[in-house]
């Protein structure tokens, strides 16, 4: 990656009239300001669509999108909505936060709509897609077959055939209307991301996406290709997960966190030569210029938990396909330069070597580095070139959060590594003293990237934290305003980039 700072917002996150930020001009807007700030990395959350808790880290699909970002605008434009009902789209009742559960009934009345309108030209267009995206197909039926199953798991289905993925049974489905909407939905997503991603770029801007390491259960992925998880048979004859994922107690929990995932069964993808996974790296190389792979260390070892345990305590370490994945991966692309390595949690010596075989760049966060005394790996000083830098993550409270709730003892470290010496430190807003000194310290780092939560180039408190692991609800919703980011001091970090080379 070359020398460069960027910022962290969530697609969902961004203004805008719709009830949550879609592929519009307020996605090409951010962009263009984050060109006149210097910045070179725009990174997002997963595009997925929002499932349990609102999580895009728990999707029906590991390669659907989430079509509350598409822009009815742009419908509008292809001719499949008229004005009016794109202003009867318009939800302002809240412009901070997201009302998914609204969201989802009246977004999809208006796909529909809007389908209802597709002409023979169009359809062709949908239909040579399906042709060139498998996944597509998948994801099309199973949605299709989820509808006429009041939104049932697959191992809930009543048709054995379909839950069986029988081919003739599905053929059926294929011929249905609900079949087409589904697929049209998912080529309007992407055909609509790539109009606005060549905009983005063009101002300069790289998209940084981000990809789950794990899929959902309930998902077309694992409905589609059973023999690739792990699986258990009951004596009553249902398949079912008796592994779930998870990771081991760490910083964000004491327990750990279970997260409830179906474990790979590694053997199977090995025998394919990862295949599935060539296929979902490539689709995540469609969607984003570079990707940064969550959970990364699960390739080297993962957290397997039995699917019956109370917390994630009870799991195991299990081996990872390791450095043959990547074997493969170089093969099919050339190399692995456009991915990043999430390593955050808990350290082990396997994990060390098998990061420094692969030679991708890992992350840094400076919440982690602050206790006094310790010369910290987190602490800026300690950054090899080869790394991405941030403040904080989407799991992190943000920066200024954390100095209101850290320990005296760390923020004082903070504050004194960082150069700041006023009595103001728990003062906010986009002309924050101590933090400017916090983000000039980033910056000033060796990491080769660096980036913001825009959450802290806005100076915003802990009411403003996008996620807290191990917590269920409340999650995913923050938005922002066209007046928070016009406040953002845009002088000051094009100097900050002129400054330190970014």
């Amino acid at each position: 990656m070359k020398r460069g700072g960027g910022v962290l917002m969530h697609i969902a996150s961004l203004p805008g009239p719709f009830g949550i930020g879609v592929f519009g001009e307020e996605a090409v807007a951010f962009s263009a300001q984050l060109k006149e700030q210097g910045m070179k990395y725009w990174q997002v959350l997963p595009f997925s669509y929002p499932g349990m808790g609102d999580s895009p880290y728990q999707s029906f699909s590991a390669f659907a999108g989430n079509w509350l970002f598409i822009d009815p605008r742009r419908l509008m434009k292809k001719g499949l909505l008229t004005a009016n009902e794109v202003v009867g789209a318009e939800y302002n009742v809240n412009k901070w936060r997201i009302d998914y559960d609204y969201l989802r009934v009246e977004r999809e009345k208006l796909l529909r709509l809007a389908y209802s309108r597709a002409d023979d030209a169009l359809k062709k267009e949908v239909a040579k897609f399906l042709k060139e995206n498998a996944w597509a197909d998948d994801v099309a039926l199973y949605q299709a077959i989820k509808d006429d199953n009041w939104q049932q798991a697959w191992w809930q289905w009543k048709d054995e055939a379909l839950k069986a993925r029988d081919a003739k049974a599905v053929d059926e489905v294929r011929k249905g209307e609900n079949y087409q909407f589904h697929a049209f939905v998912q080529y309007l997503f992407i055909t609509e991301w790539h109009e606005i991603k060549k905009e983005i770029n063009a101002n300069g801007v790289q998209i940084i996406g981000d990809m789950p390491i794990y899929v959902s259960g309930d998902s077309s992925d694992v409905w589609a290709h059973k023999d690739l998880f792990k699986m258990a048979k009951k004596a009553e004859g249902d398949l079912v997960f008796d592994k779930v994922a998870g990771v081991p107690p760490d910083y964000f929990s004491e327990d750990g966190q279970l997260w409830g995932n179906p474990i790979y069964d590694w053997k199977k993808h090995k025998d394919t030569h990862y295949a599935w996974w060539m296929d979902r790296i490539r689709a995540n190389y469609e969607l984003y210029d570079i990707v940064r792979i969550d959970h990364f260390r699960a390739f080297s070892s993962y957290w397997e938990v039995p699917a019956t345990a109370k917390t994630a305590k009870e799991g195991e370490w299990k081996k990872g396909p390791g450095m043959d994945f990547f074997e493969v991966l170089d093969k099919e692309f050339g190399d692995s330069s456009r991915l990043i390595a999430e390593d955050l949690g808990e350290k082990t010596p396997d994990l060390e070597a098998f990061l420094k075989e692969c030679g991708l760049p890992c992350m840094k966060v400076m919440q982690f580095a602050f206790n006094p005394g310790d010369d910290s790996a987190y602490l800026p000083h300690n950054y090899e070139d080869n790394c991405v830098a941030y403040t904080g993550t989407h799991d992190n409270n943000t920066m200024l959060g954390w100095l209101w709730e850290a320990q005296p003892h760390e923020r004082e470290e903070c504050l004194k590594y960082c150069g700041f010496d006023g009595n103001n430190w728990g003062d906010g807003g986009p002309h924050s003293g101590s933090l400017r000194a916090v983000i000039r310290t980033l910056w000033m780092s060796h990491a080769n990237c660096t980036i913001i939560p825009i959450q802290d180039m806005l100076g915003y408190g802990s009411d403003t934290r996008m996620n807290i692991p191990g917590t269920a609800t409340g999650n995913w919703v923050v938005r922002f305003s066209r007046e928070d980011l016009d406040g953002i001091d845009n002088k000051w970090y094009k100097e900050l980039n002129r400054l330190y080379r970014r």
